[in-house]
């Protein structure tokens, strides 16, 4: 998360009246989250390795092609070649949530995502051991206007070679 956003979130909360302690507490780990998620992103942007190294060793990515569900092993075999250019793929948070258990060891989150794609919506699930974080889950998908949906699925059946659903 950039000092701006961090900034006019605070600015927020402090125009919208008291909080308590431990929200203070929530949103800076949000904010440390956000944070993780965005350099996450950005190790991708600039293809450094270290992208795979927030990757959990039992972490599973799913992509938007219906053959993409790599564990990270594989799914690092798969992105070798993209890595080795000066950006593998940029992907640019619009909009963000993230949820989080008690003790905060685990964090489930969605975002909205600018691409070369087009607008992009994923979903993942991070495990927290101490101050480390490693993404368990990430699924990544197109987010396709529901106006377009049938003609799209035509799409993608003539693509599969088979007959448009129903």
């Amino acid at each position: 998360m950039n000092w701006m956003r961090a900034f006019m979130i605070l600015l927020a909360l402090s125009i919208s009246g008291p909080v308590a302690a431990g929200e203070y507490a929530d949103i800076a780990f949000r904010a440390k989250v956000a944070s993780f998620i965005d350099s996450w992103h950005d190790d991708a942007a600039h293809a450094r390795l270290a992208y795979f190294d927030k990757i959990a060793e039992d972490g599973i990515f799913i992509g938007t092609d219906r053959t993409e569900r790599w564990d990270r092993a594989a799914f690092l075999e798969w992105a070798r070649p993209y890595f080795a250019r000066p950006s593998a793929w940029t992907f640019h948070a619009i909009n963000r949530h993230v949820y989080f258990n008690a003790d905060k060891s685990v964090i489930w989150f969605d975002e909205q995502l600018e691409s070369r794609l087009g607008l992009c919506q994923a979903s993942g699930v991070i495990r927290r051991d101490r101050d480390r974080f490693r993404i368990a889950h990430y699924q990544l998908s197109l987010a396709v206007p529901n106006e377009i949906q049938p003609q799209l699925s035509e799409l993608i059946a003539k693509a599969a070679g088979g007959a448009a659903p129903k």
